[in-house]
């Protein structure tokens, strides 16, 4: 069994909880959580039945964990992760990764440093609909892909749950349109270059709460990637992540309600590629929460061979290039290298 550790036990830290219960079956024993809010910190350690701390040291001090789960926010990431690295502790971070890249790339620096593996909980292209398509593109059922747009376009009320979002320095790009720069590198491989357009629609947020980028891809793909917390749109698909691809010889759609069409020399072929409600999941966000298990299930797996994870924290770094290069290119107005 791999001995787990857990600490920030808020909302969304909650699917990584009953994830990692589910995942006992695969050697995965949940043996202590911690929160500095002792309330939350009591409440997940009793419902799961650990020791539950409000003391990062006194918790790792105490010994026996071989895999810490941070889910925390990005601030607090650098300083967690040296603590777990100095105790040769194996890491996985929430996203981001950290407020910025230079922080970004001293937690994966002090981690190689001190021998420690990372990986970075980048779960969207864990999705069901995510691997799907992921698997349509590996078959060559389509050919090469040339285009793609990767949509996150909601209304979803973003703010009530996380208050703290409305006035970030950086928002839409950072927090969203982060995962949606992750699967275009997921699909479309490494990117030569990015121009992206800016909004701010909610006169009541600090920072972007829309942008629009478009890159180019090494391959000689191009994608457009959205992500935006203002769309009017109904049905809204939150949490759902819209995509479409085109390719040499056909073209792959996930639709509103995972349905997916695959369009393969001329016959066009759809199926639905959602998953059932789990006993802890609830609709609409089970296609979040089942992102969240399948993550985990591949972070245990890599870290149990001894391999890296797909999205470790070096692969991680080329994500959040992109990040700062959309920012870069909003700010100038022109596109961007990114610098990884």
């Amino acid at each position: 069994m791999t001995r787990i550790g857990l600490v920030g036990c808020g909302f969304y830290a909650q699917n990584h909880l009953n994830a990692w219960s589910d995942l006992k079956g695969m050697g995965a024993e949940l043996v202590a959580v911690c929160d500095m809010d002792s309330e939350k910190a009591e409440a997940a350690g009793k419902k799961f039945g650990v020791p539950y701390y409000t003391d990062v040291d006194q918790m790792l001090d105490a010994g026996g964990i071989e895999l810490l789960d941070i889910v925390t926010r990005m601030d607090s990431h650098r300083f967690l992760s040296a603590k777990a690295a100095e105790r040769k502790i194996a890491t996985i971070l929430q996203k981001p990764l950290a407020p910025s890249i230079d922080e970004a790339i001293a937690i994966v620096e002090n981690a190689e440093r001190q021998g420690v593996w990372l990986a970075v909980h980048e779960n969207f292209r864990f999705g069901t609909g995510m691997r799907r398509i992921k698997a349509v593109i590996e078959s060559d059922a389509i050919g090469e892909p040339n285009w793609a747009r990767i949509s996150f376009r909601t209304g979803y009320d973003v703010y009530r749950g996380q208050p703290y979002l409305a006035q970030v320095d950086r928002l839409a790009i950072l927090d969203s349109g982060i995962h949606v720069l992750d699967l275009a590198r997921f699909f479309l491989g490494e990117v030569e270059r990015i121009s992206c357009e800016t909004q701010r629609r909610n006169p009541s947020v600090k920072a972007e709460d829309t942008a629009t980028m478009t890159l180019r891809h090494v391959s000689g793909a191009v994608s457009v990637v959205e992500a935006t917390y203002e769309s009017r749109r109904m049905p809204d698909p939150f949490p759902e992540t819209l995509v479409e691809i085109e390719a040499s010889r056909g073209a792959v759609v996930l639709a509103h309600g995972q349905t997916m069409t695959v369009t393969s020399d001329g016959k066009a072929q759809s199926e639905y590629v959602g998953s059932p409600l789990l006993p802890w999941t609830s609709d609409p966000w089970h296609v979040s929460q089942e992102a969240v298990l399948h993550t985990n299930a591949h972070m245990l797996e890599a870290f149990r061979s001894g391999s890296e994870a797909a999205t470790s924290g070096a692969d991680n770094l080329k994500t959040f290039a992109l990040v700062e290069a959309a920012y870069l290119a909003a700010r100038t107005h022109r596109s961007v290298r990114p610098e990884r």
